[in-house]
């Protein structure tokens, strides 16, 4: 609940209006599971509180551990289906990937995530869950809403997760600790640019959008020109920052044709390439015909999705780089345990 919410809790239950603030202490910053915990609120309060409230936080059913330190986290999600969330070390750094739903719609070619349909949309409250809930919650520096779903399709109980995470009466956070991932839907990226300071990274993939409806159905209903009109009247600037998400595949999008149409779509706007390798999306998953659907793909036939070689990714790195587009590669965290990027289906495994 936000401030305002355990306002009406208060009311409700007899309890001054002050005491909602004693009540966010208690649950964002003390992080308590019990209302018994609640010690500056009166005995009987806290008795009438129990009668018709719980804390609301639940345990991971289930955890895996990669070789490289990752942490994927499995926990109850919507309408009995199961979702994930990641946990990634890097020295100082802990960056916790969160779900907003269940599945999803956008039905990207790419991911195992969309090849199972969408189940429902998480709460606020399973979202803050996975942040309080993991062993590791008080090391956490980072939160990318970049899990199962897409946020944007699930803006409002987002927003109140983001507003949970960064109010004084929350966990305080900084909104530049947050990064929200999207496909651009359009108008609720209008909405989060507008009411939020976090950092936004949009998944784009490719620049010409033939090529990307291919990929990304959603092109169809959200193009990437007014997607990337919208972001040009957004004010990313020294506290935001902007981020294009760009997988590489093998003879598809990774040549220099591909890198220079991306530095002019860029042209004028200050955003950073994240390059991503592919990750095959693993057997014993949803039904996979290993082809991209759609219309034919800028010239090229539908044709099975490979990774791009590591020399050919440092070469699209290098020639952005060469444009004024700052590129980075980023690196493959918890493949082994099916917890990197594109890979997260909720599924019970040994």
């Amino acid at each position: 609940m936000t401030l305002e919410g355990l306002r009406e809790v208060a009311a409700e239950i007899g309890l001054p209006r002050f005491a909602a603030g004693q009540m966010a202490r208690w649950l964002y910053q003390k992080r308590v599971t019990s209302i018994d915990q609640m010690t500056d609120l009166p005995k009987a309060g806290r008795a009438r509180l129990a009668e018709k409230y719980e804390i609301g936080r639940e345990e991971p059913l289930a955890e895996a551990i990669s070789r490289d330190g990752t942490k994927k986290y499995l926990f109850r999600g919507a309408n009995g289906r199961a979702i994930e969330s990641v946990m990634i070390p890097d020295k100082e750094r802990a960056t916790l990937c969160v779900s907003s739903q269940a599945g999803c719609k956008m039905n990207c070619k790419f991911c195992m995530t969309g090849r199972q349909g969408f189940h429902g949309n998480l709460t606020a409250a399973q979202i803050i869950n996975q942040v309080l809930s993991i062993p590791d919650s008080e090391r956490l520096t980072n939160i990318v809403f970049m899990g199962m779903g897409e946020p944007l399709d699930n803006l409002d109980n987002v927003l109140q997760a983001i507003e949970i995470l960064t109010a004084p009466w929350g966990l305080a956070w900084s909104p530049k600790r947050i990064t929200v991932s999207t496909i651009g839907k359009l108008p609720e990226l209008e909405r989060l640019i507008r009411e939020t300071n976090v950092h936004v990274a949009l998944s784009l993939h490719s620049p010409y959008p033939t090529e990307r409806e291919g990929l990304m159905p959603v092109e169809r209903a959200f193009s990437t020109s007014r997607v990337l009109d919208t972001l040009r009247q957004g004010d990313f600037a020294h506290q935001r920052r902007l981020s294009i998400e760009y997988i590489l595949w093998g003879g598809l999008n990774d040549d220099p044709r591909h890198a220079d149409a991306l530095a002019r779509l860029l042209r004028g706007l200050p955003a950073r390439v994240n390059l991503i390798p592919y990750h095959e999306l693993p057997p014993g998953g949803p039904a996979l015909d290993g082809h991209i659907g759609g219309p034919a793909l800028d010239g090229h036939h539908a044709q099975p999705l490979k990774a791009s070689p590591r020399a050919t990714m440092e070469a699209f790195r290098d020639r952005l780089n060469s444009h004024g587009i700052t590129a980075t590669i980023r690196a493959s965290r918890g493949q082994d345990i099916d917890a990197a990027c594109g890979l997260l289906a909720g599924q019970h495994r040994n």
